[in-house]
């Protein structure tokens, strides 16, 4: 994960529990289908920047001013939903009271909660060039994660997948090529060994196990063996094996046989990144945009880190987390709705030089330019390239920072379904291994099955 963007499952439950009452933010109101008898066509949106967001709200507005006049049949509305997106209640209370906007905004990990509400338009049959220009370049394995039952109900706007994060300047102090980071985990440990040796203060390797993080990273780094966490038909656990034992033996070799993780564990989000900008990190994963956090949120330096492909056991990773988030479109839009909402989020989110994607003038309002994210373009495609190059010429980051994550991309393995209540339980997984040191791994991942198989039994 790039940012802290993931929803509790409990805050669903809650909010969905509580019947809260919103204004509708539907365009229909009665008759009114959005759509007037001279053909012109309204749409909600939400998710625009919020206020303090000065820039990036002068753009989305400029934007929409601009969509609008090439296609002045198409009044798009755009609705605030408070801090956005990221309001797990808010966002499960708008689902369960109907009140999304026309085009609305979600996770990848939201996809279930969604078509369980019966919100969500299947958009299928609008998916082509006529409506979005640049649809068949985007990366079919981001088409396939908001895809249920052969049907299409959101268009991918941004995405990330998990890297190697290291911090060159420990690298050289411990006598390591920055420019030649590991590929395997065995090569992880030595290196962090090697790390923690020249500066005891320094944990060479840092990992979550707090707050559905570890989870996630256990995901991650089981992606990286080679395995899986349910298995293909999403009914079963798959991850107590020796793809599983073999994450956290890694773990563990490296917690108490090489002390080489330091020994403040139960690490979240923003406690792992704030021990990174202070220089207290050699490495961890996380996506290329961990190092934006690093400088933006913590105030590290660019310049300290690089990113590159996630390791693997006997070689770089057989594939890589991913995720991210799209917009839905509302069930029982019309036709031209459809359409028009397809429009409006290929012009912000998915052509090069326009919306999230016009670097020029992002440049020089200070917003990071050359972090290889949202890679949402198939790799040899042309709209990779129109974008890659595009990055290139307005970078005001270092792409070299990037260039070995950027080179050797891995095949992208999405989430799991129930990914949050999943992460949960893994926690528990990742927390015993990295603060007893002698927890039974074998154990740890046989409790973390069997509660894993009752929570998808319940949802069955």
């Amino acid at each position: 994960m790039s940012a802290p963007q993931y929803r509790r499952v409990a805050a669903f439950a809650l909010a969905a529990g509580l019947g809260l009452s919103l204004a509708a933010c539907s365009t229909k109101s009665g008759d009114d289908d959005g759509t007037s008898a001279d053909g012109k066509v309204t749409i909600t949106v939400d998710c625009m920047p919020v206020g303090t967001e000065k820039d990036l709200l002068a753009n989305w507005n400029a934007d929409v001013a601009a969509f609008q006049q090439a296609n002045p049949d198409i009044t798009v509305k755009s609705v605030s939903v408070g801090t956005q997106c990221n309001n797990p209640p808010d966002f499960a209370a708008r689902l369960a009271g109907g009140t999304t906007t026309d085009v609305f905004y979600g996770y990848m990990t939201d996809l279930q909660q969604v078509l369980d509400s019966g919100q969500a338009a299947d958009i299928t049959p609008y998916l082509n060039k006529d409506n979005i220009s640049t649809w068949d370049d985007v990366d079919p394995a981001l088409k396939s994660v908001f895809t249920d039952g052969g049907k299409t109900y959101a268009v991918p706007v941004k995405n990330y997948s998990m890297g190697l994060v290291y911090n060159k300047v420990l690298f050289q102090k411990a006598g390591l090529d920055p420019a030649s980071p590991p590929k395997t985990w065995a090569e992880v440990r030595a290196a962090a060994k090697k790390i923690a040796a020249a500066d005891p203060s320094v944990a060479g390797y840092a990992d979550y196990s707090a707050g559905n993080t570890g989870g996630w990273h256990f995901t991650a780094e089981i992606y990286s063996q080679g395995g899986q966490v349910l298995s293909a038909d999403g009914k079963k656990a798959d991850f107590n094996n020796a793809q599983g034992k073999q994450v956290l033996q890694n773990l563990k070799d490296m917690r108490y046989t090489d002390n080489s993780m330091g020994s403040r564990q139960l690490l979240q989000w923003g406690d792992l990144l704030t021990n990174a900008a202070a220089g207290k990190v050699g490495m961890f994963i996380g996506a290329p945009d961990t190092t934006q956090a690093i400088v933006s949120k913590f105030k590290g330096k660019y310049e300290d880190w690089a990113v590159a492909p996630l390791p693997g056991q006997d070689g770089l990773a057989k594939a890589t987390l991913g995720g991210g988030e799209g917009y839905f479109f509302k069930k029982g839009l019309t036709d031209a709705q459809i359409k028009a909402g397809l429009k409006w989020v290929a012009y912000e989110k998915l052509t090069v030089g326009k919306g999230q994607f016009d670097y020029p003038r992002a440049k020089p309002q200070n917003y990071p330019v050359g972090v290889p994210q949202p890679l949402l373009f198939a790799k040899d495609s042309a709209t990779a390239k129109a974008e890659f190059d595009l990055r290139k010429a307005n970078a005001n980051v270092d792409p070299s920072i990037y260039s070995q994550f950027e080179a050797q991309q891995l095949p992208i393995k999405g989430e799991p379904a129930n990914a949050q209540a999943i992460y949960a339980v893994l926690d528990s997984a990742m927390s015993g291994v990295l603060t007893d040191p002698n927890a039974n791994i074998d154990t740890l991942l046989k409790t973390a099955e069997d509660k894993v198989n009752q929570l998808l039994a319940a949802g069955s």
